[in-house]
């Protein structure tokens, strides 16, 4: 992804997105969440963090200040992102309560004893880009108490 395409899902979009930046107390970049802002919630669509600084937590630490920001704002979800069974980055996400999959078209709470794997077939789902065509999304408001200038 260039800049310019960077800049087009951030800008080109009907919903409202930010990007969010974590700093040491040092004022050093530390990470980058790119989210997008709903009516019901706020949602963690990309980030990224410093890579001589992996076991600390940073992934967890942004969830909980997300958790935080909306919680603030009266939303009541945080979505967090795709999740992918087996990946060590994305593992952190099963540590939260009240954590939900979207499999078999709908919502459902996350079962850490079910084999995810099983659904990961590729002839088994549909392409990713029906699914999330499929995917029911709140109407997309402005909210004002998360907008910056």
């Amino acid at each position: 992804m260039d800049i310019f395409e960077f800049a087009a899902m951030i800008e080109e979009t009907p919903v409202t997105s930010r990007v969010m930046e974590y700093t040491t107390s040092e004022g050093n970049l530390n990470a980058v969440c790119l989210t997008d802002i709903f009516d019901d919630g706020l949602s963690l669509v990309y980030s990224f963090f410093e890579t001589s600084v992996p076991k600390n937590s940073v992934g967890t630490y942004m969830i909980l200040d997300h958790i935080k920001i909306a919680k603030e704002a009266g939303l009541p979800y945080v979505y967090l992102g795709y999740w992918v069974q087996g990946s060590d980055k994305m593992a952190y996400k099963t540590n939260f309560s009240g954590v939900e999959v979207f499999r078999n078209q709908k919502w459902a709470p996350f079962d850490p004893s079910y084999s995810y794997e099983t659904d990961s077939n590729p002839l088994a789902v549909r392409p990713i880009s029906e699914q999330v065509a499929q995917i029911s999304m709140p109407n997309v408001t402005h909210i004002d108490s998360l907008d910056s200038d």
